[in-house]
Parts: structure tokens; sequence; C-alpha cells
């Protein structure tokens, strides 16, 4: 589950983290009041408006925005409030803005001594630990940095057992080049933030740019924050950070109906069970000459309603020209599957695109049966070979 800016900033906070301070609005009117009161609370005079929405890469959208007046922060405001903003990290249509983030100017005007790091944490899923990433490279895209400089890419792979170790976090402070009380801020800033990773069971951190203030404090401008939906039923309170308007709305529904869905740009719709056989799945498709349109596993109880559900969802998308079913039996009998495929087709009724049924394990033979004597627009292949052909025929 991915957190907006200024939620990520507050558990941040909550942890020891200095962050950059600032206050969420939904109109221009809130982000005049919001600045008015940075301003007495900070001392700032200029604000920096921030859109918030899940994608990196909004100032590249003319999503941030440095307001050097209260003026400037109604004008900036009502014109990035309820814009479509398309970041490289959006779709073409982009996101929606409902908020924005007032926040404090942290580079202080009139003076240049200021530094940006990029940092992050994130699993080492090789090692199977927790690792902190970080360059003295901030505020640029880290994957470019990777790219032509890896010599400024430095980690540090955190011992579950033994934790962050203080020579570790020294020595981020080093290779970034600090010393005295910015080393030392620094050293703080990576303890407190470690703490927040592992207290909250996040799945990424992302903080680009650090900044080290010209009067050598370390803040976090910005703040990426994923959390592990596996470990969400241990922070209750977290789950209602959710917006679900940051989210695609077939996605939406399809989680509420207990089906792993991801939307993607393609032509051939996938129902399968298990992510294994979905991944497969995609591979045959494409090796047909298709294009996956989606990302559907539905789990191991694959009945008449939850196939029906599966099928409606798949079929909202207009650019779907075939379906392929790829099931495999091991904890759900083959035969139960078909008779809920037949059943979800009739009760949705005609069925304007081919349906390509591969049903193997348990009682494969019986589903296989099933699906050929339902007189129903679908299809059966036994191996994978088949359902591939199948779905070449079908799409050209």
């Amino acid at each position: 589950m991915n957190l907006h800016e200024y939620q990520g900033k507050e558990i941040l906070a909550s942890y020891g983290v200095r962050i950059q301070r600032g206050i969420v609005a939904s109109t221009a009117e809130e982000a005049l009041s919001a600045a008015e009161k940075l301003t007495t609370e900070t001392n700032t005079q200029w604000h920096i408006i921030k859109a918030q929405v899940h994608a990196g890469g909004r100032g590249k959208g003319g999503g941030v925005k440095l307001a050097k007046s209260l003026k400037e922060v109604s004008q900036i405001a009502n014109n990035i409030l309820g814009m479509n903003l398309v970041t490289p990290q959006t779709s073409k249509k982009g996101k929606k803005v409902h908020q924005v983030l007032v926040a404090e100017d942290v580079y202080y005007p009139g003076e240049s001594d200021t530094e940006e790091y990029y940092m992050s944490i994130l699993l080492d899923r090789k090692q199977g630990k927790n690792m902190l990433m970080y360059s003295p490279e901030g505020g640029m895209d880290i994957e470019y940095v990777a790219e032509n400089t890896p010599d400024k890419i430095f980690t540090e792979v955190i011992d579950p057992a033994l934790g962050l170790q203080d020579f570790q976090a020294r020595r981020v402070a080093f290779n970034l080049g600090l010393t005295g009380l910015a080393l030392k801020e620094m050293v703080l800033f990576v303890k407190n933030l470690l703490k927040a990773f592992e207290g909250i069971d996040a799945s990424l951190f992302e903080i680009n740019p650090v900044l080290k203030t010209s009067d050598n404090k370390i803040i976090a401008v910005d703040a990426k924050v994923s959390l592990d939906d596996n470990a969400l039923f241990r922070h209750k309170e977290l789950i209602e950070l959710r917006d679900l308007r940051e989210e695609d709305e077939t996605e939406v529904r399809a989680d509420k109906a207990g089906l792993n869905f991801v939307k993607l740009d393609g032509n051939v719709g996938c129902m399968v069970n298990g992510a294994g056989l979905a991944m497969a799945t995609m591979d045959i498709i494409k090796m047909a000459g298709g294009s996956p349109a989606n990302f559907l596993d539905v789990g191991g109880t694959a009945d008449a309603k939850r196939v029906e559900k599966a099928f409606r969802i798949i079929l909202e998308d207009s650019s779907v020209k075939a379906i392929l079913v790829n099931i495999f039996g091991g904890i759900v009998r083959c035969d139960r599957v078909a008779q809920g495929i037949v059943d979800a087709y009739r009760s949705i009724g005609e069925i304007p695109v081919p349906i390509i049924i591969r049903l193997q394990g348990t009682n494969a033979s019986e589903a296989k049966a099933l699906i050929d004597d339902s007189d129903l627009r679908v299809y059966s292949a036994v191996g994978l070979k088949e359902a591939s052909e199948l779905v070449k025929e079908l799409i050209d």
C-alpha cells in the first residue's frame, strides 16, 4: 500500500526523523491558511506547493512549485488542484490532484551551502536482509546515477539479528562526505529512518532528496513510503491512510472481491490460479503473438461466483479480444472449476470474445468433458502449446 508524501512524513517525524514541515490542503483557501500558519510557526517566507499523488517525478510534470508570496500560494495551489498530473510514472492520462502539501522552504533563500543526497531502504531479496542504499547524487533519477556513475551508489546490508550498527551509520555519513555536526545529524537520521522502516513493516522507503542545510541539519524533503500489505493486520491504524482515489477503480473492486488483479495494456485477458502460473500464462500469450491485458489470480477457491466476478472485470476492458483461463487443479478440483466457468458464463449471458480454457490436475478429464459438452463459445486445451496456438488463431 502506497502512502502520500505528507502521510509518510508524519510517520517519519513520529520516529524522530527531521522532516520538511508542511500542511496538507484540499482547496486554495486551505493552502493559504496553511502557508500563513507555517509563516508564523517556522518564520518561512517562501513555500513549496506539492501535488499529492502516488507517483514520482511530480516536479517534471509541473506538480511542485515555489511560492514567494502568500498571493502566489493561492494561485499555484489553485492551478495544481484538480489538474491531471502527468509524470514519467503515470499513464498518459495522468493522475488527478485532490490535495497539495504546503511545505516550508528549507533551502533558506540567499544561502547556497546545501547538499542533496538520495537514500532508500528496501529488502535485498537475494540476501534476505534489509538494505540501505544511498548516494551523494540526490535530487536526480537514481536509475540514471546507477547507469552512468555506479561508483556513486553505496549500500549497507542490515543483519536482522544485529540491526543497524553504529559503524554502519557512521560509514553512511563518511561516504556522503560529511563531518562535524552534519555527520552526527546524519548518523541520527539514518538510525531513526531504519527504526521507522522496521516499526511500520514498510516494503520501501525512498527519500529523495535528503537535504543538508546550510546550518548542517539533515532533513527529509520528500518521502515515498510503501507498506507491506501482508503486515497491515498488525497496523490497523495505517490501513486508514489508504487513498482509493489513487488506485485503479477496477483493481479496487477486484480486491474487494478477493481477486488479485493488475490491469495491463494488452489484448488477451488472463484468469489463473497462482502467481507463478499467471507469469507463465502471460509468457504463453506473448509467444502466441498477443499481449496480456491483465494479471488475474482467482486463488484456490475458483467457484462460480468468483469466476463470474473475474469474467466481468476482464470484460470491462474493451481491448480484450480473447480470454485464456489456465487453472491447475491441486487444492481445487478441475471439474468444480469447469462447472463454475459454465455457470458463470450462463449467468453473464453472451460473452463477446472467445474463451480458451486449460484445466490440468485433479479430475482434469471430467472438467474437459464438462466444457466440451456445454455448447458455449469456449475452447478447451490440454497442453500449453495447444492453448498458445488457440490464442494465436483466435486473435489473428
